[in-house]
């Protein structure tokens, strides 16, 4: 079995332990909210730059970190976890990004490395792995579309955040 698809088994099962033991609280909501709305704002901004395996997306969020998705992601699993307020859904949660996202991120890389050698390798001179830097690196070459945004279908993403958020009000 794939790391990928290990990576989204132990997800879902992280998730689901999060939500079991959920104790939001109106401060936790707010908090938390605020930190997952962020991500899915990045997230849906890098949507948008990126045609996955046909072009090295280096614009917009890519001029900042090479893995906006990831940091997208990872503030919106930190924020249902500020939410959830309970330790085990605190543990579950980040020891399920510690296992997972630093492997997964080098993975790409590697794949990246491999099918934009020239571009990867300028890209990387200037740009971050996954924490961003404050201004933007690089060669910056691709732009935002909604199109992108559209192909790549980050409304899962928007109905997935918002079916969570609802839970977690429901349950507070």
């Amino acid at each position: 079995m794939s790391l990928s698809r290990i990576r989204v088994r132990a997800g879902y099962t992280a998730g689901a332990l999060a939500l079991f033991f959920a104790e939001p609280t109106t401060e936790s909501l707010i908090r938390g909210g605020v930190l997952a709305l962020l991500g899915e704002l990045i997230r849906i901004w890098a949507s948008g730059h990126i045609e996955k395996t046909h072009r090295l997306a280096t614009g917009g969020p890519y001029a900042h970190t090479r893995n906006p998705l990831y940091v997208g992601s990872v503030l919106m699993a930190l924020g249902l976890l500020v939410a959830a307020r309970h330790p085990i859904a605190v543990v579950a949660g980040l020891a399920y990004l510690v296992v997972f996202y630093p492997a997964i991120i080098r993975e790409e890389a590697k794949f990246l490395r491999a099918k934009f050698p020239d571009e990867y390798h300028d890209w990387a001179r200037h740009v971050p792995l996954f924490f961003p830097r404050l201004t933007p690196g690089g060669p910056r070459q691709s732009k935002y579309q909604m199109s992108r945004l559209l192909a790549n279908h980050e409304w899962r993403s928007v109905l997935g955040l918002a079916l969570l958020a609802a839970f977690m009000f429901w349950r507070s």
